[in-house]
């Protein structure tokens, strides 16, 4: 009697097993196809999403996607993942470091630039030095500052040597893990980071009057009026994506080279987040690498004319990815609004579109204002997604 009670206990809690296993594997793959569905149908105010030809998405990819993108041990020594630069509940950005910490403690010299809306992206990186999705994972992969893996093959050779990710590839592309379904499936998961609804999307494409506020509104007309936002972070009849995908030298990276290159006095150093001191500036260069030079889009293209150009972000989500500028100079968007009300940092190679603004105080909040109402509406959706991933053993 007592053998025949343990045998039913123990076959009622496997049919609770199997039915939390059968709950579990339902919502992942819920999740999934509602990632899926977001690519297929993006929220208001966003435009449809480009597909390659070569990677359309599947809810099986998105999956793979996601669990290499947290996947610490894709870095050299186990310890970073993509996810610990572009953290979810700081706008898949870094809230916290003006710019990110690499493998082993290294300091980057760009911030995290958001992966919300990269499926919109013609180039990625500050410099715009990559022009595809699938290939862009390929660069931090193998940057010694970033996760220092020694070649690109060293990392498929790493994944076809963990448990836990065989059959994925081969569930996803038909085929082992390669360099090419490396980037897809990334890329796939990146591309259902859309993210729209916002206030502003309600008013202008919703139309729904109510959606803004009179001082967003105000906010609004300084925007796309005299302060000549919208000149750069474009908003569309149909859509708006907030950015012309070009590259322009506000004077941020000019300034910061002439920072570099001075001797002597102090600098200021952020000892944790929202913590900065400052040290004397030969004390502290003793203990740490010369500070990189930084000329932005001219890395890329060797044209002289490209010095200190960096490309322009999406404003959507902005209120969510500070700090601001390509080095994470700037604390505060309305730090921001004034920095750009004071006509950026005079020199020659000024964007001719900078000039300053004469915006009164008021003014300044108005647009602040207005761009705290370019946060979508499923931000808590993306970052419950994304953290979703599974964590490799």
């Amino acid at each position: 009697m007592q053998r025949l009670r343990l045998r039913l206990a123990v076959a009622a809690w496997l049919s609770v097993l199997l039915v939390s296993i059968c709950l579990v594997d339902s919502m992942a793959q819920s999740r999934d196809e509602r990632a899926l569905a977001r690519i297929e149908s993006p929220p208001l105010g966003l435009p449809p999403v480009t597909i390659p030809d070569e990677n359309h998405p599947t809810a099986n990819k998105i999956a793979l996607g996601r669990k290499l993108f947290f996947d610490r041990r894709l870095s050299r020594n186990g310890t970073m993942s993509c996810g610990m630069c572009h953290v979810p509940e700081q706008g898949f950005s870094n809230n916290e470091l003006a710019t990110p910490i690499g493998v082993s403690g290294r300091s980057l010299r760009r911030n995290a630039p958001t992966l919300l809306n990269a499926a919109y992206l013609s180039s990625m990186f500050h410099d715009g030095r990559d022009t595809s999705l699938e290939t862009q994972v390929i660069g931090p992969l193998v940057s010694p500052k970033e996760m220092a893996n020694p070649s690109i093959g060293y990392v498929i050779a790493k994944i076809v040597s963990l448990p836990d990710y065989e059959g994925l590839f081969e569930a996803s592309f038909g085929g082992a893990p390669t360099i090419d379904r490396l980037g897809q499936a990334i890329a796939s998961w990146e591309r259902s980071l859309v993210s729209g609804g916002s206030p502003f999307d309600r008013w202008r494409y919703g139309r729904r009057d109510d959606a803004l506020t009179l001082a967003q509104k105000r906010g609004l007309e300084l925007f796309v009026g005299e302060a000549g936002c919208a000149s750069c972070h474009l908003v569309g009849d149909d859509y708006a994506l907030f950015t012309d995908h070009s590259f322009h030298d506000t004077g941020v990276g000019y300034q910061a080279d002439l920072a570099r290159q001075q001797r002597g006095g102090t600098i200021l150093v952020q000892i944790a987040p929202g913590v900065a001191t400052e040290i004397d500036r030969t004390a502290a260069m003793s203990v740490g690498e010369p500070r990189e030079a930084d000329l932005g889009r001219y890395e890329v293209t060797l044209n002289p004319q490209d010095r200190w150009r960096f490309k322009t972000p999406s404003l959507r989500n902005i209120a969510l990815t500070g700090p601001y500028m390509h080095d994470g100079s700037l604390d505060s968007l309305e730090a921001v609004v004034r920095f750009y009300n004071q006509g950026g940092v005079l020199h020659d190679g000024l964007d001719p579109l900078l000039r300053p603004l004469g915006l009164k105080d008021d003014e300044v909040r108005a647009l602040v204002t207005f761009l705290r109402a370019l946060t979508a509406s499923n931000i808590d959706e993306l970052t419950e997604d994304a953290r979703s991933a599974p964590i490799g053993n």
